[in-house]
């Protein structure tokens, strides 16, 4: 499992979690390290490329997440996120591209992060962060393993982020589940600025 994290358009950071290597090396035989995103973080072959499944969100995927991940923020104090149609879309499209190409990535074929992938969609984010997940494991496993791994759990209580949208996508080989959660703050639009 990996996460991402971009503030404004000069400042990224991306920490992958030790245990994303570990959960994608469970996805297939042919999981590994294969290259390595121009954030310095590697991308993981989780399963072989080719044609994947990827439904549309659920409002039931969509209130889990915010169930999820409004509890980790209650825990801490923290304001609680919304569910966003731009973010669970831009998610579901990552979610897609990665078991498409069968590689657990930030970086999309496309698109460089979140915070490209969710302006495509009409989302102004002022901060994007995103973790993402690959291997046989169903919507409450990953969101436990998130707010259960320090970095990922970092991601998912960053204070500004009013936000969320989560995607899945079933890779070829119909086991390996790819997905991506996004969570993110409006921008502020100043006075004058249209």
């Amino acid at each position: 499992m990996k996460k991402h994290i971009a503030q404004g358009p000069a400042i990224r950071a991306v920490i992958c979690g030790i245990a994303c290597a570990g959960l994608a090396a469970c996805a297939a035989p042919t999981a590994g390290v294969v290259s390595h995103h121009p954030d310095g973080y590697p991308d993981v072959q989780a399963s072989a490329p080719g044609p994947a499944t990827c439904p549309a969100t659920t409002p039931a995927e969509a209130e889990a997440a915010v169930r999820a991940t409004n509890a980790a923020r209650a825990a801490r104090g923290l304001a609680p996120v919304v569910p966003d149609a731009r973010l669970s879309a831009a998610a579901a499209a990552h979610a897609c591209d990665m078991a498409r190409r069968g590689l657990m990535s930030h970086g999309g074929s496309a698109t460089s992060g979140p915070s490209q992938r969710v302006k495509a969609r009409g989302y102004a984010p002022r901060i994007t962060a995103e973790n993402i997940a690959a291997g046989p494991f169903g919507q409450d496993r990953v969101l436990a393993e998130w707010n259960g791994s320090a970095g990922h759990l970092a991601n998912i209580l960053i204070p500004q982020l009013r936000d969320v949208g989560i995607g899945r996508a079933i890779g070829t080989d119909g086991r390996t589940v790819f997905w991506a959660a996004v969570y993110a703050a409006p921008g502020v639009t100043k006075p004058g600025s249209r």
